[in-house]
């Protein structure tokens, strides 16, 4: 465990884990003894007695239930500190995840199409946007502050094609829809491994309220069964969700996080699969390879990444990311547009899903999730990849029949 945290590159204390849960066993033992010898002495106090033994009896009693309250109370606190402590544990990394804690450490395992050769210097996204009168930053600054946009025109249609195009290739998948709250109580996020309040939180927490404003559909998905034993015929499950996205931390300045690289809101239609554990594996598969469907399928070079384990996020096993080209940025960098992840048991044993094995135990289901279209890194790809010498941007064909247009063009 020990080993792990420190490839994770997470602050997580094993040691303390253990001192916690040995004083909590130690206050169990004890206030057990407590209640024990308290009902030995009221069950003395009935028999029959002289009044001084009775009395002594009696003050025994009132101080035993002084002595209980006192380690039922110490026994609270142990119990919310053990919790806190073993809640910074993150799940086991897969044997085969690459160790390290940069992105340079994570491993390219394929590449699908090849980043297009210009024959003219190509310009960034917000240039694009900007000149085609499809995204205003400023005016989203001066409402809204820094990190915040506006889509206009074409880039409305785009959004919405991008989400529909997303959806169909789901329904044939057998995803189930769902348009999904934006709103989720803090004990799920905490459940799907979510810090929901903090210096070090990435979520809006919501004054007054024990909620927050979800950084993905996986929150309200996986919170979707929560404290439900699923039927084991019924499982694999496979959902999809489309929601807003809120972030604080935006990233820090820099070309990495130009426009709409990184932002406060964006829209994302997210896969969430709830199945049995021998079936994690084989589905973490599947879900890579419709992110690489929808993206080959824009015509959109990428490569496949096996995630190194200091950028897996205390939830994952193993997480694949899926890095566009984008040419717009530093001359042409890849950048990641979609990540699918193996959750095995994590998520569920914080959320208590279960199912009924054949043998009549309950067990801990498995959970994954997926990135179908994060829209705003997507229009990112979409507008660098497919810009034209005269400043207008191609359309790619499988998003024609959801906008209707092949084409954004400058105004006039």
């Amino acid at each position: 465990v020990k080993r792990n945290i420190a490839d994770r590159n997470m602050r997580a204390d094993a040691d303390l884990v253990a001192e916690l849960y040995d004083k909590r066993t130690a206050l169990v033992t004890e206030l057990q003894g407590l209640q024990q010898k308290r009902n030995e002495t009221a069950k003395a106090a009935k028999a029959k007695l002289a009044d001084a033994e009775r009395a002594a009896l009696i003050e025994a009693g009132k101080k035993l239930k002084d002595e209980i309250a006192s380690r039922e109370d110490a026994l609270k606190q142990a119990e919310a500190a053990l919790e806190e402590a073993a809640r910074q544990i993150p799940n086991t990394a897969h044997p085969e995840a690459p160790v390290g804690a940069a992105d340079s450490d994570s491993l390219e395992v394929k590449r699908v199409g090849e980043p297009r050769a210009f024959a003219f210097a190509p310009k960034d996204h917000v240039a694009l946007g900007e000149a085609l009168g499809i995204i205003d930053f400023d005016r989203a600054a001066k409402v809204s502050g820094n990190k915040f946009y506006y889509l206009k025109n074409e880039a409305v249609f785009l959004e919405m094609a991008l989400v529909q195009y997303g959806l169909n290739v789901l329904r044939k998948r057998g995803f189930t829809p769902f348009v999904t709250p934006d709103v989720a109580r803090e004990e799920i996020l905490q459940g799907i491994g979510f810090n929901p309040r903090g210096s070090e939180s990435n979520v809006y927490a919501l004054e007054g309220e024990r909620a927050c404003l979800v950084a993905t559909a996986e929150i309200t998905l996986g919170g979707y069964h929560a404290g439900e034993i699923l039927a084991k015929d019924s499982l694999p499950r496979y959902y999809c969700g489309l929601s807003h996205c809120f972030r604080r931390d935006a990233g820090a300045a820099g070309q990495f996080s130009r426009g709409l690289y990184r932002v406060h809101q964006f829209s994302k239609l997210e896969m969430f699969v709830y199945c049995l554990p021998e079936q994690s594996d084989a589905i973490h598969e599947k879900i890579r390879l419709i992110e690489e469907e929808i993206f080959a399928g824009l015509g959109i070079p990428f490569r496949v990444v096996d995630t190194c384990t200091g950028d897996l996020g205390a939830p994952a096993y193993r997480k694949w990311d899926l890095e566009a080209w984008m040419p717009g940025r530093n001359g042409g960098e890849w950048g990641e547009v979609t990540s699918a992840s193996n959750c095995t048991d994590y998520q569920a044993r914080r959320l208590n899903v279960r199912y009924k094995d054949g043998d009549g135990r309950n067990k801990f289901v498995h959970t994954l999730n997926g990135t179908a279209v994060a829209v705003s890194r997507a229009l990112v790809a979409l507008l660098e990849n497919c810009q034209n010498e005269d400043g207008s941007v191609s359309v790619p064909p499988a998003l024609i029949p959801y906008c209707g247009f092949d084409k954004i063009e400058a105004r006039r």
